[in-house]
């Protein structure tokens, strides 16, 4: 039986506690230790039975207790000091243009165990980038879903298989609020599935000072098919994973307007959010009475788009029936024919057949568009050219800005308290991270190693808990509960394998030769100890037959000492891992690793790296920062790769990993090793914070995009109003272009280094303009094919107006290098007036 009304009962603070509840509901808590440690102060075992929830730990400590705290001068004195830090950190000023505001939309986020509304690396990086705009007063909100059960969490049975449990989210014991309106209720918004309503309620957590936006459907005015949209993240099917993404997307659009917010960017982490620039066009149609074309050029302007999937099946599609029901109706709302709107979600807008996809959307519709690292927007590129078919792919308009880890979040206490020694107090809110990082060599290698072995004690510690529990819930016996307390050492060089259980993580590489692993991690001088954790999807039943394979393997006699595997994976268990190892391996098959941030994780804590060389370790390898498996080889013969891989890691381990941590100087210390790991942190940290992430996404994207809007939008839109006009002009005319003839002084002859190469050509432009485009040529080195293995651009001026509709184009530039060199000359829409000049796709080429 239900209630008849419901109330909550909390607490009497004395008014001088009044800044902890503040302070409770900012998850600021999970980065910034001071206060932390001041939550823990007023009831140690209570703040860990909470599961370091300020919220819920508030509401049960007792009051005796609280009045206690508010006459404990040394505990009044803490809290004061805490509370001056905490309000100079939220009162400090936004930086960039007064103008600028970002919306950052994601369906995910990790930000603290207590709010579990994220499952892995995605999540993590989002709740990273919000933590690092709130460091570096960044202008930035965040959007997402608020998920009544959230990602599963993860038990073995007595046969190693995962189960999962959905344990539901009480969010009036979280670090989270309501947003109300001023008639003092909770802000509401609708969106429609199949033409019916759908009621969605907004909240908020405070991420520092950023606020973060969530929408939740558990409402009493939706039917139980609806209420459920938003209980389980990635739970459900096809159908459910529409009803998110527009609830997401179209809803997150909508309840921004409801607050009260007009972004100048949004910044889409990952497709889930595509409908969220078709949002905006209808809101603009709607609000001012725009076309479709003047509403797309401000939305394509100031839009970001950040792809994190490297494979095509990880890119959420929907096939036409499904895309139908849920959006023919839309599509009239938008302006558009229906068979248009799915153009914009295809690969080829004229196969019939395609379904329709979000990051074919995502791209057609945003100005900007990353992979997470280098080669993963090599990778996006050749995945995604065909949207661009007249393009090389290596012009495909697809950057790389490559993903970071926020510090404050991943240094353990020892080493965040070597940093608060060494790089200053406010290290973390320096927006100069190749200064702070230098002064890492300042750290001595002996406080460097203190710190790291009390880290490894730590992990060892409480591995030995965890799996006494974990073994006691299976009903072991008390021989084996025992043991259990006795596994591992404190002491042996610790190697950590932690993430999602995807196949292609490879997670039983390790494994590959079971006699070979033995001799290395039971050498009598230089033994070695692995722990692993990790979830596989529920759907995924070959990642859950990895963690079986492995869960008997520890079970052997030969291993039972050596590997341990951690239950239910989360940001807790993950931050005693990367601080407490001595080697983070991942082993994933390149190139389908986007980026990897849990090795940057434990690079914050001076652990060093044995990787592939796949997503951020391609770019942050170097033999004096840890070690590469492979030499960046891509192997369709999978069998063969693994069987090579394999070796190669038990070699590295068996004759390089292992005897440099057991070299040791006269005082006990690894001095080489402990060298390699202040030059990892000192080196590497600046390139692979979230930090720099951040105020690259904000130098280069943002603040430009943000221009951009503010441009195309005053004056009552007349410039965004002449953009799609001009824009139009250019589809209907652009076959009218013609290169009749292009030519350079180098033809048929030979340069010297340092001449000049003059470029020519002679372009007929029908009804356009020189103004209308750009003329480039487009030169590099040649192979033996005559195949281009390198290019560069130079623009041509229009030079002579030879009459009629034909100009003359010239430019020159000096020859810096030698070889074998080629060029052609292409036309594109003006650069001038298009923040990418590719997203129309016009292009002519000589």
């Amino acid at each position: 039986m239900k209630a008849k009304q419901e109330f909550k009962v909390v607490p009497k603070f004395p008014e001088k506690l009044d800044p902890l509840k503040k302070m409770s509901y900012n998850v600021l808590f999970s980065w910034q230790s001071g206060i932390r440690d001041l939550f823990k102060r007023m009831e140690p075992r209570l703040w860990e039975e909470s599961g370091h929830n300020p919220v819920a730990f508030m509401g049960q400590i007792n009051q005796k207790r609280l009045d206690f705290l508010g006459q404990d001068l040394g505990f009044m004195s803490q809290l004061e000091e805490e509370a001056h830090h905490f309000e100079k950190y939220m009162n400090t000023p936004k930086i960039g243009e007064p103008e600028t505001c970002v919306a950052y939309f994601s369906a995910e986020f990790g930000l603290t165990t207590c709010v579990p509304i994220y499952s892995g690396g995605l999540g993590i990086l989002a709740g990273d980038h919000l933590k690092s705009a709130s460091d570096l007063s960044i202008p930035l909100i965040g959007m997402g879903l608020l998920y009544q059960e959230g990602y599963f969490s993860q038990y073995l049975n007595n046969d190693g298989w995962q189960m999962e449990r959905y344990p539901a989210n009480d969010f009036d014991n979280m670090p989270i609020t309501r947003v109300t309106g001023a008639d003092g209720k909770q802000i509401k918004i609708w969106v429609k599935f199949k033409g019916q309503p759908v009621a969605v309620a907004v909240w908020c957590v405070q991420v520092g000072r950023i606020p973060l936006y969530l929408l939740d459907t558990d409402l009493d005015e939706n039917i139980p098919e609806f209420r459920g949209t938003t209980a389980q993240l990635y739970g459900g099917d096809k159908e459910m994973r529409i009803r998110q993404e527009i609830v997401l997307g179209i809803g997150g659009i909508r309840a921004l307007k409801a607050i009260g917010l007009t972004p100048s960017v949004i910044h889409m982490n990952e497709g889930h959010s595509a409908f969220s620039a078709l949002e905006r066009i209808n809101l603009l149609r709607k609000d001012y009475n725009l076309s479709f074309d003047a509403a797309r050029e401000i939305v394509q302007a100031s839009t970001i788009f950040t792809t994190h999937t490297p494979v095509p099946a990880g890119n959420d599609t929907f096939d036409i029936e499904m895309a139908r029901a849920y959006f023919e109706e839309y599509a009239k709302e938008l302006g558009l024919n229906w068979r248009v709107l799915l153009g914009y979600g295809r690969i080829n807008p004229r196969d019939e057949s395609e379904p329709f996809g979000v990051t074919p959307l995502s791209l057609r519709l945003s100005a900007h568009a990353n992979g997470v690292s280098r080669l993963h927007g090599r990778v996006s590129r050749q995945m995604w050219s065909s949207i661009w078919p007249k393009n090389p792919v290596e012009d495909t308009p697809i950057d790389y800005v490559t993903n970071g880890v926020h510090v404050s979040s991943w240094a353990s206490r020892e080493i965040a308290h070597l940093y608060d020694r060494h790089l200053g107090a406010e290290w973390n809110e320096d927006n100069d991270p190749i200064h702070v990082w230098q002064q890492v060599q300042q750290i001595p290698l002996s406080e460097l190693w203190r710190a790291h072995e009390n880290c490894r004690s730590r992990l060892v510690a409480y591995t030995r808990r965890a799996l006494f529990h974990q073994l006691k819930s299976q009903g072991a016996p008390n021989e084996s509960l025992h043991k259990s307390m006795e596994v591992l050492s404190p002491d042996i060089l610790t190697i950590g394998f932690a993430r999602r259980f995807a196949t292609y993580k490879r997670a039983t590489l390790l494994f590959h030769d079971p006699d070979r692993l033995e001799k290395i991690i039971n050498n009598p001088t230089r033994p070695v100890q692995i722990i692993i954790a990790g979830k596989a999807h529920p759907q995924d039943n070959e990642g859950k037959a990895f963690i079986k394979d492995i869960i008997h393997l520890t079970r052997e006699r030969r291993f039972q000492n050596r590997i341990a595997f951690l239950e239910n994976y989360n940001m807790r268990i993950a931050s005693l891992l990367v601080s407490g190892c001595d080697v983070w391996l991942n082993n994933p098959r390149r190139p389908l690793e986007a980026c990897g941030t849990s090795g940057m994780k434990a690079l914050a804590n001076g652990v060093l790296n044995l990787s592939i060389l796949d997503g951020w370790w391609n770019e942050g390898y170097g033999p004096d920062y840890g070690w590469a498996i492979g030499q960046g080889e891509e192997d369709t013969n999978h069998k063969l790769q693994d069987e090579t891989e394999s070796m190669d890691l038990y070699n590295l381990l068996e004759k390089q990993v292992a005897p440099l941590f057991y070299q040791r100087n006269a005082d006990g210390l690894p001095q080489v090793w402990c060298d390699m790991m202040r030059a990892s942190i000192r080196d590497l940290m600046p390139k692979f914070s979230s930090h720099r992430m951040v105020l690259e996404y904000f130098n280069r994207f943002y603040e430009p995009s943000s221009k951009r809007f503010q441009n195309l939008v005053k004056d009552n839109f007349q410039a965004a109003i002449v953009q799609a006009e001009w824009c139009n002009k250019l589809m209907t005319a652009w076959n009218e272009i013609k290169i009749i003839e292009s030519t350079s002084n180098a033809d048929h002859s030979t340069l010297k280094i340092e001449d000049d190469l003059e470029f020519s050509a002679r372009i007929q432009l029908g009804s356009l303009s020189p103004d209308d485009v750009t003329v480039e040529a487009y030169y590099g080195h040649l192979d033996h094919k005559g195949e281009f293995t390198d290019r560069s651009t130079l623009a041509l001026a229009p030079t002579e107006d030879l009459g009629g509709d034909l100009h003359i184009f010239k430019n020159i530039i000096a020859c810096h290098s030698t070889g074998k060199f080629g060029y052609t000359i292409r036309v594109t829409p003006s650069q001038e007036r298009l923040a990418n000049p590719f997203v129309l796709g016009l292009i002519h080429w000589a």
